[in-house]
């Protein structure tokens, strides 16, 4: 358990700081709204490399799950339904290159950098205080406000013609 959560840490690690870089520059050169709405996101060779990457990496999160079922600790209901839901949202609007995908991708690297990291440091047997993980999981409470004010901010501006959405995206956003 060690060397998968050290392993996904790290991948998700180089994974937020490269997409955050792209998303960085596409603030500082198109503004905020871009952050949201660019397609420049899908296009640069960061995103090109990262973005297939990240969405195959959400298939490979389903290990998370097959190691909960082996050691016969119990699985949640949420667990297997936001692994299944983020792993065919991530696959459909990154092929699509719908509005959104930059932000989406970012914020889940990080809040995965700070989650595997966490596990890896857990399964080697170090004492992590209780704060640590309250504000891990905080993060990952903050990351699913975060993406629902995507989604408010993709519906919002999908009839300017910059944010390319449709309303099945929005709805499965």
């Amino acid at each position: 358990m060690m060397i998968w959560s050290l392993m996904l840490s790290v991948f998700s690690i180089f994974g937020s700081i490269r997409s955050a870089i792209v998303m960085y520059h596409i603030v500082i050169e198109e503004g905020g709204r871009a952050l949201v709405c660019s397609n420049r996101f899908y296009l640069g060779p960061i995103t090109r490399f990262w973005g297939p990457v990240f969405v195959f990496s959400k298939i490979l999160e389903y290990m998370d799950t097959m190691f909960i079922i082996l050691r016969k600790q119990k699985l949640i209901f949420l667990h297997w339904y936001h692994h299944l839901t983020v792993s065919l949202f991530s696959w459909w609007s990154f092929g699509a290159q719908f509005a959104g995908g930059g932000v989406f991708m970012t914020v889940n690297f990080v809040v995965h950098a700070m989650m595997y990291t966490y596990y890896a440091v857990r399964a080697a047997g170090i004492r992590v205080p209780r704060p640590i993980a309250v504000i891990i999981t905080a993060s990952q409470i903050i990351q699913m406000f975060i993406g629902c004010g995507t989604v408010y901010l993709i519906y919002n501006w999908r009839l300017a013609g910059d944010c390319k959405t449709s309303l099945e995206h929005v709805f499965y956003g």
